[in-house]
């Protein structure tokens, strides 16, 4: 296999006999240490090795010292901004363009920019129209199209930029001269330090040679000029004919403009080699449907290596890094050595997750009379983690149960601190100055609870020194305080650039690399990752203050020479293999269509090599939906018999009226719901839908006139008993109602929301309203208010007659002149006309009557429950959103062939039909041959909790 540093280091050995008089200057330290391994392979006496450096190891031994990190920098910018602008802004809304600043300083610096024209004569807009003397004729022409850019836009952004623009060059002088006087630096500041003082740098004692550069910086390329006109260091490119003769082809770029290069052209090759040209590499493109597909292919293509193979000629590219950890699970068994070589960012961490999660949650605490709430949404995230659910597991779940049943919007901390000591470091207010202190316990008592956990404690770790890096910087500034709101910004900005180096033998086993870590480097056997379009390259986009046309003028990198970079890093990683796998998705991701990489699109149109492109296919069966359906075996048959009333005369469980309907709507979600026993997802809800308005409107009734018989000692009500009940009793009685829906001790606090007073003044309203209905229906006795009715309903089965348990709440059951009323109360929009009796209980029929069918139900059960009874018994729905009409008629009514509705005096004339719809419903369900099958109706299913399960 052809190895660019292998042969280098061959042609090292012949052209420098004593190695130890040699400095072998590398792009990284990675491509230094294969350089190393192959150097010792050819070496077959004993001698000294040469130096090994990166150029960033050159420069910085030249001007004696290092840069200081970024954060520090920008600490230090924001001290002589402060000088500079009469009104400065704020530490924390500098920050993050400071860091663009920082960037476009250390860009000038690194490619000899004048600075001064840059910004300042920039600035200077009439004096640059007036004398152009010092510009050359393309800068002026890119400058100009800059200015043109701006004539649709006004002269207020002209203006705008222009101020801003003014400052920036005395920020950039003031700013070398603090960092000078303090001893620190950015990495450019010394770069040019060095490149614009090469003339006294003395002959160096040992001889330089430069290997495998491409795109070098403006001071790098001045320094490795210097040092091959003045003190005859070698280059040895890292090149092939393929794109360097090609004009067209991107990662030749600077190539070709270094071979024409006086001093750059000489040490190129006389025959320039073709690798790629003559190796005729067996080609493969794979589209998958999904992201993480492409672990399972990368998996699958692993395992069909020769076992015999070296692993060291495999490498895996992956441009995103979060496809890392799915790529090492799916690697073949018997892999036992793996080298990775890139860093997974801490921000993808559970332990990340969970420090970023507390401080989240800082930001919606809020306090009620020196009460301190927590809001139920960032929470339930914290209990939900891993970190709080194994410490005090039984108290999570109870909290969690809680928070459900009371719909508990906000948590006291004296909740959350009986979890335990753990749960009261965690859940605590914070002001700005306890941020750094907080986390840094919060950072050691983590560490102690990860003791079995290396990986997990490593994650920490990182976060733990980056977290005192931020703390150290923070301390040594004066006067600098910072908002919680900013802190948390600053520790995601910052967090999000540290990553988890990884521990191994670099030199064995399959290797994985992110994309520029590959450089120099030859492999047999390539398999890219995420080949789509704004992955590899990624996507164009220079986070710099500024403009392009400017940055082009002044020789600073644009878009253009970044896609060089990468596309020189791609088709090298070509020059040596033979076996190339790429992969791309298919599937959009952020918004972006998945397109294949322009790579794969060049190489199928140029390179004329046979490409093979295989789709990688998810299986999916795209058959209609199977119909479930859940036959009644003896299991399921057991199951009924909880509704059978055994020889104690009761049954374990009674049939609702909830129940028969959900039965004539879908066999099957009957099933689920009441024999299988699977339960609906149950949520904190922030907002007072219908079911809980109804649920409140309920209670409140029955407390009303619970009520009232506690206090008269009476259960008539005359029409002069409802001015008192108006005036004083509708407010308790809604406030007795919230508790008992939210499940609140009659000591516990109320103020549960804003939406929740709302709600309260429109309950009273609904209640003065069917106060007023009541009053003038009045005199009548309550008889029961929510009260629970049970009856024995006989069928006939397979095993013969049996007698089911049935069961209902009824809302409230009055007496009127010698007629029994059976109220349902209704929030929703039922409607109280039906056809006819065979109508509610006919599952075909789209238009069957629920409301009235439930309301029928009661009839059957009241008269069950009272056998003696032989007044009328009279249905009636108090549906809430027509209780403010005019002619309002609670009472439900039987359309007539004619068209004209008849409204129901007693439901004992219809009590035989009735029990006989009721009975042949029964005995379906309790049919061993009618399966539980799901509704053919699938408007049914739209709304349905259980369609997930159903496939529909």
């Amino acid at each position: 296999m052809h190895s660019f540093l292998r042969n280098t280091a061959q042609e090292i050995i012949q052209t420098y006999p004593e190695l130890q008089n040699l400095v072998v200057v590398l792009p990284n330290r990675r491509a230094g240490l294969f350089f190393t391994k192959h150097l010792g392979t050819l070496i077959d006496k004993p001698t000294w090795m040469p130096e090994v450096k990166t150029i960033e190891d050159v420069f910085y031994q030249f001007a004696g010292q290092r840069p200081s990190d970024d954060l520090t920098l920008i600490f230090e910018l924001y001290k002589v901004y402060q000088t500079l602008h009469p009104e400065p802004e704020t530490f924390d809304r500098f920050y993050f363009w400071g860091e663009m600043i920082l960037k476009d300083f250390n860009d000038v610096d690194q490619f000899m920019a004048e600075a001064k024209k840059l910004y300042l004569y920039l600035y200077e807009i009439k004096e640059i129209e007036s004398d152009l003397s010092f510009l050359t004729d393309q800068q002026i022409a890119l400058i100009r199209q800059f200015w043109d850019s701006f004539q649709n836009q006004g002269r207020g952004h002209q203006e705008k930029f222009l101020k801003f623009w003014q400052i920036l060059y005395p920020l950039y002088d003031a700013f070398k001269a603090s960092l000078s006087v303090s001893g620190m630096a950015f990495s450019g500041m010394l770069y040019r330090k060095v490149a614009e003082k090469l003339d006294v740098i003395a002959k160096p004692e040992k001889q330089y040679a430069f290997i495998g550069f491409n795109a070098f910086t403006k001071t790098e390329e001045k320094l490795i000029k210097h040092f091959v006109s003045e003190f005859r260091a070698k280059i040895f490119w890292d090149i092939d004919s393929y794109y360097l003769e090609d004009r067209n082809q991107e990662a030749g770029l600077f190539f070709r403009e270094y071979r024409n290069d006086s001093i750059f052209g000489p040490t190129f090759p006389k025959e320039i080699p073709e690798q790629i040209a003559k190796r005729n590499a067996k080609i493969h493109t794979y589209a998958t449907p999904l992201k993480t597909n492409q672990a399972n292919l990368v998996g699958s293509l692993l395992e069909k290596v020769d076992k015999n193979e070296n692993w060291e000629e495999t490498v895996i590219i992956l441009p995103d890094e979060q496809l890392l950890f799915p790529v090492l699970h799916t690697l073949p068994e018997n892999l036992d050595k793996v080298n990775v070589t890139m860093g997974y960012p801490v921000k993808n961490t559970p332990v990340y997750a969970f420090l970023e999660a507390v401080l989240e949650m800082q930001r919606y605490i809020k306090v009620e009379d020196g009460i301190p709430l927590f809001y139920h949404q960032p929470l339930r995230s914290l209990l939900s983690s891993i970190y709080l659910q194994s410490v005090n597991p039984t108290f999570v779940m109870d909290l969690l149960r809680e928070m459900k049943e009371q719909n508990q919007i906000y948590i006291t901390q004296k909740k959350l601190h009986e979890g335990g000591a753990f749960f009261e470091l965690i859940f605590r207010p914070l002001s700005s100055e306890q941020l750094f202190p907080y986390l840094s316990t919060l950072m050691e008592e983590l560490a102690k609870r990860l003791g079995e956990e290396p990986l997990q404690r490593s994650y920490l770790y990182q976060c733990f020194k980056q977290l005192n890096r931020l703390r150290g910087n923070f301390e040594k500034q004066d006067g600098l305080s910072v908002d919680r709101e900013f802190f948390i910004r600053l520790f995601r900005q910052v967090f999000r650039e540290v990553k988890l180096p990884f521990e191994g033998e670099p030199l064995q086993g399959l290797q994985v690399m992110g994309v520029l870590e590959s450089r120099n480097l030859d492999f047999k056997r390539v398999i890219i990752c995420n080949m789509n379009e704004s992955s590899f390259p990624p996507a164009g986009s220079l986070n710099s203050l500024i403009p392009y046309n400017i940055r082009r003028a002044f020789g600073l990198p644009v878009q253009e020479q970044n896609d060089a970079i990468y596309a020189y890093t791609f088709y090298r990683l070509l020059q040596s293999a033979e076996e190339v796998h790429m992969i791309y998705t298919t599937a959009s991701d952020q918004g972006k269509v998945g397109e294949k990489s322009r790579y794969i699109q060049q190489m199928d149109v140029e390179m004329g090599l046979e490409m093979k492109e295989e789709v990688v296919y998810v299986p999916v069966d795209l058959k209609k939906t199977i119909s479930i359906v859940i036959e009644k075996d003896d299991e399921v048959l057991r199951l009924l018999e909880k509704y059978v009333v055994n020889q104690d005369g009761k049954s374990r469980v009674t049939i609702s009226p909830s129940a028969l309907s959900v039965y004539l709507d879908c066999r099957f979600k009957f099933y689920l719901r009441y024999l299988a026993g699977i339960k609906e997802k149950e949520e904190v809800k922030e907002e007072i839908d219908a079911s809980v308005f109804g649920n409140i409107a309920h209670y409140s009734m029955e407390f009303l006139y619970q009520g009232f018989q506690e206090r008269k000692k009476r259960s008539f009500l005359e029409q002069e008993d409802f001015q008192d009940l108006k005036k004083n009793w509708v407010f308790p009685a809604i406030e007795k109602g919230v508790r008992k829906f939210y499940h609140l001790d009659d000591s516990a606090d109320t103020k549960l929301s804003g939406q929740m007073a709302i709600v309260r003044d429109v309950l009273q309203k609904y209640l003065h309203r069917l106060l007023e209905i009541d009053e003038a229906e009045a005199p009548f006795q309550i008889l029961s208010m929510e009260k629970a009715h049970q009856a024995k309903f006989q069928i006939d089965t397979v095993n013969g007659k049996v007698e089911v348990g049935l069961e209902g709440y009824i809302d409230r059951v009055d007496e009127q002149h010698g007629t029994i009323r059976l109220i349902d109360y209704k929030s929703g929009g039922d409607k109280k006309v039906f056809a006819n009796i065979e109508s509610l209980f006919d599952r075909e029929d789209k238009n069957r009557n629920k409301a009235a069918m439930q309301t029928m139900y009661y009839g059957l059960l009241y008269q069950a429950t009272h056998p003696e009874n032989t007044k009328p018994l009279k249905p009636a729905l108090f549906n809430f959103k027509e209780i403010f009409q005019e002619d309002f008629n609670p009472y439900l009514q039987q359309k007539e062939p004619k068209g004209k509705a008849v409204e129901i005096e007693n439901y004992r004339e219809f009590a035989l039909l009735y029990e006989n719809g009721l009975k042949g419903l029964l005995e379906d369900m309790f049919d061993p041959e009618i399966p539980f099958s799901q509704t053919e109706d699938w408007d049914k299913c739209r709304y349905c909790s259980y369609k997930e399960i159903c496939g529909r």
